[in-house]
């Protein structure tokens, strides 16, 4: 009866540790690989939440002349806070270049496996992959 009690409280144990993770999306589902974009614009908003921050980045449209606010997706706040960036490491009204991936959905203003880069050139926040390389370095 013991070893089926443990072997019950292990199983319980794995099932509430993988719900999180299915909660999760994947980067192709949301995003298309095939249509990359880079843009320059203005921050009008960095939100440090989790699963990931998002920078909001104002900029206008070439094909309409008309302002589009994208929502810029950056790796997890803690991945990005032990690589040295904080809360304040980009400020509002700021500069920036952002380069990364459309959504799949033409309506979403969403950006993926992106980077932002300030006005120096230096890389300032970056997607999943180069956030976690970075860490890295």
């Amino acid at each position: 009866m013991r070893k089926f009690l443990s072997l019950a409280a292990v199983g319980a144990g794995v099932l509430l540790a993988a719900g999180p993770l299915t909660a999760h999306h994947s980067v192709s589902g949301e995003f298309d690989a095939n249509k990359p974009i880079k843009f320059t614009g203005k921050v009008k908003l960095v939100d440090w939440r989790n699963p990931h921050i998002y920078t909001e980045v104002e900029t206008v449209d070439p094909d309409t002349g008309k302002s589009v606010v994208f929502k810029v997706e950056g790796a997890a706040p803690n991945t990005l806070f032990r690589a040295g960036w904080r809360k304040d490491t980009l400020k509002v009204g700021e500069s920036v270049t952002v380069t990364g991936t459309r959504a799949k959905n033409p309506e979403s203003p969403n950006v993926g496996q992106a980077t932002i880069l300030n006005e120096a050139g230096q890389r300032v926040f970056a997607g999943q992959n180069a956030a976690a390389s970075a860490a890295s370095e």
